[in-house]
């Protein structure tokens, strides 16, 4: 009889939390549609004096240069080579979620195979790993939202710190750097919580499909069940 592993079932549960958030990561910074909205629901117009267009055509260029590989550039608004170290960072930043995401799920793909295909191996989980994920993904969110809510600054410093060791060249001065007038904290708050909402939607559709695919393998009629204890001898 097959045993279960919580060595394996952890293990899943851990790369599908790293799919889910790397993947959640990657909407807002593959979708340019989520800023688009933000320039209207935040008055970016009225708020900094530049125009929709010159707003749009800084952002563009900048993830132009973070995900396109194109010349540094932050359209007709002012930057310096501080700020440009900046964006060379978050550069690295973005390639290492793009690679983590492209590995998880490489991972999920090659055990959702195997799974297909082995019933013993299907009987190793001692849970549903995209449940533990979700239950996982839910409290470190948790976590963050109520530091968020008592101090965001905090938050948002101490995140910076950890993912930029050693640097301050992400505090703008939007004397020399006008780009920070057009990403303000409301937006990275917003963006923190779409990032949030959608690791805890992915872990939860994973776990449906999950779900739905082990109804699928487990034997209907008392015969089925027979021969599925039969070859566990």
């Amino acid at each position: 009889m097959t045993r279960p592993s919580k060595l394996l079932t952890i293990f899943t549960a851990l790369v599908t939390a790293v799919f889910s958030l790397t993947a959640a990561v990657a909407l807002p910074i593959l979708w340019r549609g989520w800023y688009y909205g933000q320039v209207v629901s935040l008055r970016l117009v009225e708020q900094t004096g530049y125009s929709e267009g010159v707003i749009r055509g800084a952002f563009d260029a900048v993830m132009d240069y973070l995900v396109k590989d194109a010349p540094f550039s932050t359209g007709a608004l002012l930057s310096s080579e501080s700020g440009a170290a900046h964006f060379a960072d978050c550069k690295v930043l973005f390639r290492l979620d793009f690679v983590a995401l492209a590995v998880s799920g490489a991972i999920l793909l090659l055990l959702l195979l195997i799974a297909l295909f082995s019933t013993g191996f299907r009987e190793k989980f001692t849970t549903s790993p995209p449940l533990l994920a979700l239950c996982l993904t839910l409290f470190f969110f948790a976590l963050f939202a109520l530091w968020a809510l008592l101090d965001f600054e905090g938050l948002f410093t101490a995140f910076h710190a950890l993912c930029f060791p050693g640097k301050t060249n992400w505090v703008f001065d939007w004397h020399t750097d006008e780009i920070i007038r057009i990403l303000p904290e409301r937006f990275w708050a917003r963006t923190a919580a779409l990032v949030g909402v959608g690791a805890v939607a992915l872990d939860a559709l994973l776990a449906l499909l999950l779900s739905f695919l082990r109804r699928l393998f487990t034997p209907k009629t008392v015969y089925q069940q027979l021969v599925k204890a039969q070859s566990r001898r």
